[in-house]
């Protein structure tokens, strides 16, 4: 049985609106989170996923009354993401509606994290979200960065999902800061890497511009699509993308 290739509209929240830019620079407000959210379920999402993008640059925890609101109207699998740091940060989050974690910095800076929440919660709340960027020095070509892709660590992407999956992740949001809301495309090399290296879900974000950049995502491996600006402005709907994937041969919901 062919598992549905889910659609996932990106909710990037600074400072209690949600934002968007190019490349992680220049951030442009567009709109309240909780209409937002109330607007993808109602188009049909498979999730949400909710990331504080501000919470470990200002080292604070993710607004959780935000989160609260949204989990109270949507009532689809809501993955929350963004100054995440110990197994107590991920209770509270579920005591208010979160379903799955997203987990990034935090897991870079003490590896051990990652099987502490999933021995704790069980893999299929650990989300391992990765902001990635090529670069030349590592072996796979790629490399990881923290802190909203405002630190370039020097950990090879493909080697560090691997390790992550085999620790107890149980997903992979894989974010291209090179594509991210240029709306080119998804960056398919990395995708494609990414699924060679790992059998856990990958979800691929960053650079989706139009309905036909996202069955070539699948083709190249991804699990999941998510997007964000290009849902915001209303350039596209979930519903155009789901009728693309559909046309190309792919299950969706």
């Amino acid at each position: 049985m062919t598992l549905a290739v889910r659609v996932i509209p990106c909710l990037d929240v600074s400072d209690g609106r949600v934002v968007k830019g190019v490349n992680f620079k220049n951030l442009r407000d567009q709109g309240d989170p909780v209409e937002l959210a109330q607007r993808y379920y109602d188009q049909g999402a498979d999730e949400l996923t909710f990331l504080d993008v501000s919470a470990t640059v200002e080292g604070r925890d993710t607004m959780y009354e935000v989160v609260k609101s949204t989990a109270e109207r949507v009532f689809i699998p809501l993955t929350v993401g963004g100054g995440v740091r110990s197994v107590d940060d991920v209770s509270r989050l579920q005591a208010n509606g979160a379903d799955k974690v997203g987990v990034n910095s935090a897991a870079i800076a003490r590896p051990d994290l990652i099987g502490e929440i999933a021995d704790r919660f069980g893999a299929q709340v650990l989300v391992l979200s990765l902001d990635v960027k090529r670069d030349e020095r590592m072996p796979s070509g790629f490399v990881v960065t923290t802190h909203g892709g405002r630190r370039t660590t020097d950990i090879d992407a493909i080697a560090w999902a691997s390790e992550s999956a085999e620790r107890g992740a149980g997903e992979l949001l894989v974010n291209s800061i090179d594509a991210d809301g240029t709306q080119d495309g998804f960056d398919l090399e990395l995708i494609s890497l990414m699924r060679e290296n790992c059998a856990i879900p990958v979800i691929a974000s960053g650079g989706a511009g139009a309905a036909d950049h996202f069955p070539p995502a699948i083709a190249a491996g991804a699990d999941a699509v998510l997007a964000a600006s290009v849902f915001h402005s209303g350039q596209l709907t979930i519903a155009a993308v789901k009728s693309s994937l559909h046309d190309a041969g792919v299950a969706v919901r």
